[in-house]
């Protein structure tokens, strides 16, 4: 079992600062991104194209040749924030079928997508699904042609029932799971089900711990926040097993979001020790 990062562990380093933080100290680039992740000891990450500077095929093909250097599997991330708007946004669609392509540039098999988000989860989801399957579908027989598979990001926006009806309503092999551990949590699912039901869809992973924020409305998203991998609810030792158990080939990629508050300002710390949380893991599991 192989161990990574997402970038968006650094989202105020890259300027994407929520309300609630304050902006980071210091910028950073993909290129000091992937210096950070060869520095930690990750053997994968998965790159938020929000985060690049430029998608030029000079660019690209630049990025591509420091990530072979490194030895680095890889994913490419598109869909932050909203992704397909729950089947809102036809032109979102379009975007995503030519973000494919940029995939294949930088050498990615799997190239994380994001149908919906909290934005939409209090709307009824039937019709959403039905669209999203449609378009999926679509996205999936070009990326068939490229060789990479598609992976649906559970995005606190449909439980794992619906992402497996998804998965089958597609019914492509280029199209499967990318497992976020902590956001099924937030619609009130059980994370550890909700990876056996797709653990042989599941194509690339967000691993993420989570702990609730004493004087956040419950109602709030980050009421559960992000903590270090292991010291939070989330039973990720299983979620690993059931993984490896299904015979999972990517990596587990550490991802944060809003930090709790006992690591505010601080989230080299929450990293570091996932990081090596994660290496421990993977070194039980063989």
């Amino acid at each position: 079992m192989k161990i990574g990062i997402d970038s968006y562990c650094y989202h105020r380093f890259f300027g994407e600062v929520y309300p609630m933080q304050k902006p980071a100290a210091v910028a950073y680039t993909m290129e000091s991104f992937l210096d950070r992740s060869k520095e930690l000891g990750c053997d994968g990450v998965s790159l938020e194209s929000c985060f690049f500077p430029e998608l030029g095929a000079a660019y690209l093909s630049k990025l591509r040749s420091k990530l072979d250097a490194f030895g680095f599997d890889r994913v490419y991330a598109w869909g932050h924030p909203d992704g397909l708007e729950a089947g809102g946004n036809a032109a979102a669609k379009e975007e995503m079928i030519r973000h494919i392509e940029h995939a294949a540039a930088i050498g990615a098999s799997v190239m994380r997508v994001v149908g919906s988000s909290l934005m939409f989860r209090f709307q009824p989801h039937e019709p959403q699904l039905k669209i999203l399957a449609e378009w999926f579908r679509e996205a999936a027989g070009v990326a068939a042609k490229k060789n990479i598979r598609l992976a649906v990001e559970n995005h606190i926006d449909y439980n794992a029932d619906e992402i497996k009806w998804l998965v089958d309503a597609v019914g492509s092999e280029y199209f499967g799971v990318n497992l976020d551990t902590a956001n099924f949590l937030r619609v009130l699912d059980d994370p550890v089900e909700a990876t056996r039901k797709l653990a042989p869809h599941i194509f690339a992973t967000h691993v993420k711990d989570l702990r609730p924020v004493k004087g956040v409305d419950v109602r709030e998203w980050y009421y559960f926040s992000s903590v270090a991998a292991g010291t939070g609810l989330i039973q990720i030792e299983e979620i690993a097993a059931i993984l490896k158990q299904a015979g999972y080939q990517g990596f587990l990629a550490f991802e944060t979001d809003m930090p709790h508050p006992d690591y505010d300002g601080n989230e080299e710390r929450m990293i570091e020790e996932s990081i090596g949380y994660l290496k421990g893991i993977a070194a039980s599991l063989g």
